[in-house]
């Protein structure tokens, strides 16, 4: 049976809501952002952020400080995506390494990426003395190991290539933690925080400047319009420009097509020993694991994740975990199991994000995307490029991260058309609750697609043996969802849009709820 985690261990304030069923650390350490500031009536802001993670708020900062009249829209809370279930790795020795980054772009091109990313960690520390933002902020080391031949013969290509492209690297005999290793290599110059405490200080600095964010308001359309007019659940919004700070922008564009999303796995366990280590870590298994700790309130926490796969790709999600708690029992002595999480990010289909103006949308649309597992990086280096482009300011950077790179593929054309089909007369055939009941063969907490007469139907029953059902077809693209056992919800597999069991829309690039079945 899995392990169940209580809602909050040492804190009684209200948590605030993830995209997801487990609590990760920083739900569990974080009341709800309360909003100050309110729209004007008949407004127009010179740039409407839809998103009110990491990304979209750094970026309206940014902008806000710059002079402009900016506004937030946030479809939950603050932090409700992926922000809060990061683990929070502040690095310029990325996942997709120089390696790729050169091969992919050239030489001087992945000396650019490397600067960029000392630039996104310096805007952070910037940001937090600036603003005096509490959030446990440490300077650290990162360290990349190897444990076999193959990995140590990428290890030294990665050295190489990370050399090259004007980062400290070296090579070192010791790791933050006992483990056995073959070949290692440092580089210094990284961090770690609470993410969801520096986001919070980023708004309170926001608002502060005027900004003004909305929660619970999420968009169903753009209309591209003079202004543009940006409709939510809530009223609707008119601003000059728009930024989709949303992980993945909504709606269907051609960056779905080279977008590929990934869950990751983890856990914040305390240690019976105190050996807690205090830099970032990562080895080179595929899918490899990544360790540090975190210090909250006076107590210390070790951070461990791994065991990505594609969304939607694995039924047993519940495994992941499992696995991850026993790699951790085998290299630390766990005292408790505190917190375990799962979280989605998005990788790039040339390594590289994408930030700047959305391909198809003129110039009036921006997106930031594409991050891979390196969201807190990237996310500042989208507020430094994004916010070049909305002041027409010179920036070594906006070209190398244009969407505009992205060229349509072929077959385009009919991957949508075969996508969007709908579902003709979907409704045609409402039933009553006692004949979803019938579906005896799934078990209390189970959940598979099942065909009703002649339909196919994401049926869930929850412990207590009430049933949900919805059309299994993604609002998005129309792909078929999968259940996501450890996380109660429905995934999309092709771009990575996510439900709830009702339906409800927890992740883009979906704007509508799944349809729903049963009275």
């Amino acid at each position: 049976m899995a392990q169940v985690f209580p809602s909050s261990v040492y804190y009684s304030f209200v948590m605030i809501n993830r995209d997801g069923t487990n609590a990760s650390l920083w739900q569990k350490t974080s009341p709800a952002y309360r909003s100050t500031n309110k729209p004007a009536k008949n407004a127009v802001y010179d740039v409407i952020i839809v998103g009110g993670g990491i990304t979209g708020v750094a970026t309206g900062l940014r902008l806000q400080e710059s002079g402009l009249k900016c506004i937030i829209l946030e479809a939950k809370n603050l932090c409700f995506g992926t922000t809060g279930g990061t683990t929070a790795h502040i690095n310029t020795l990325l996942d997709n390494p120089y390696t790729m980054i050169a091969s992919n772009f050239g030489k001087e091109n992945a000396k650019r990426v490397a600067s960029a990313a000392k630039d996104a960690v310096a805007l952070i520390k910037k940001n937090i003395r600036q603003h005096s933002i509490d959030c446990s902020f440490e300077g650290v080391t990162a360290y990349l190991f190897s444990q076999n031949k193959q990995q140590t013969k990428e290890l030294e290509d990665i050295f190489a290539a990370t050399k090259d492209a004007g980062l400290p690297i070296s090579y070192t005999q010791k790791l933050p933690f006992e483990t056995t290793f073959d070949k290692a290599v440092k580089v210094a110059g990284q961090g770690k925080f609470h993410p969801v405490r520096y986001v919070y200080g980023l708004a309170k600095a926001f608002e502060e400047a005027g900004g003004v964010i909305v929660q619970n308001a999420r968009v169903l359309s753009v209309d591209n319009s003079d202004p543009l007019l940006i409709k939510t659940n809530r009223s609707s919004f008119r601003g000059k420009l728009a930024i989709y700070a949303t992980h993945t922008p909504l709606g269907i564009n051609l960056l779905h097509l080279r977008l590929q999303p990934y869950r990751s796995y983890a856990m914040a366990v305390t240690l019976r020993d105190k050996k807690y280590p205090e830099d970032l870590a990562y080895d080179m298994y595929d899918p490899y694991h990544y360790y540090r700790s975190q210090e909250i309130d006076g107590k210390k926490y070790l951070i461990v994740g791994g065991y990505d796969h594609k969304t939607g790709k694995r039924e047993d999600t519940e495994t992941c975990f499992t696995d991850l708690e026993a790699l951790i029992r085998k290299k630390f002595n766990v005292a408790a199991v505190l917190a375990r999480w799962s979280s989605q990010y998005f990788e790039p289909a040339d390594g590289l994000p994408y930030i700047g103006y959305l391909p198809g949308a003129g110039k009036k649309v921006l997106v930031a995307t594409g991050f891979g597992g390196n969201g807190m990086t990237y996310s500042h280096v989208a507020a430094l490029v994004l916010a070049a482009i909305v002041k027409r300011k010179k920036s070594d950077y906006t070209s190398l991260f244009d969407p505009g790179r992205i060229k349509p593929v072929a077959g385009f054309k009919s991957f949508v058309s075969q996508n969007v089909e709908v579902v003709k007369n979907f409704m045609s055939k409402i039933f009553s609750s006692d004949k979803i009941e019938g579906f005896s063969e799934i078990k209390p907490g189970e959940a598979r697609i099942v065909s009703y007469e002649k339909e196919n139907l994401a049926v869930y029953k929850d412990e207590n043996g009430n049933v949900s059902a919805v059309n299994p077809a993604c609002a998005h693209m129309k792909c078929t969802v999968a259940f996501n056992p450890s996380e109660l919800s429905w995934d999309c597999p092709c771009h990575g849009a996510r439900y709830a069991v009702n339906g409800e829309v927890l992740t883009g690039p979906a704007s509508h709820d799944l349809e729903r079945w049963g009275s």
